[in-house]
């Protein structure tokens, strides 16, 4: 049987709180579970000990059962020394989408534009100035 160690769903609508369990990886989020080794509060602050209470000996077993924990439940695992966790790397994630692309284009041209209005009169007015003082010699 396949196992996962992953967040089961507790508390109240927008007050989450979540239990770290062992579950079939076949069954629903808050499903049946195998067991519960911990629980996560994640609306106390991030340095509060109570934040991730984690039975570190028994996560130990399961991982050595072979249960693949999720990606959160990793990072538990990797802050308590059972497990190293690699880093994530996803350069394209911050590069912007087609249409921010396309805006942008539409931007430096339009930039351009009025630039190059600007400089236009710019250009013109030292030679009608020119033009205007000949004749008042």
């Amino acid at each position: 049987m396949a196992t996962k160690i992953r967040l089961a769903r507790a508390g109240s609508k927008k007050r989450p709180y979540y239990h770290i369990v062992i579950a079939d990886v076949r069954a629903p989020r808050d499903g049946r579970v195998i067991e519960r080794i911990g629980a996560y509060n994640p609306m106390l602050t991030k340095d509060d000990e109570k934040r991730v209470v984690l039975d570190v000996e028994r996560a130990t077993h399961w991982l050595q059962s072979g249960a693949q924990p999720t990606e959160r439940v990793e990072r538990f695992l990797d802050a308590a020394g059972l497990l190293k966790r690699e880093a994530r790397n996803n350069p394209n994630k911050a590069k912007p989408g087609a249409k921010a692309l396309e805006r942008a284009e539409e931007k430096k041209a339009a930039e351009e534009a009025a630039k190059e209005a600007a400089n236009a009169p710019a250009e013109e007015a030292p030679a009608e100035t020119a033009a205007e003082e000949a004749p008042a010699e």
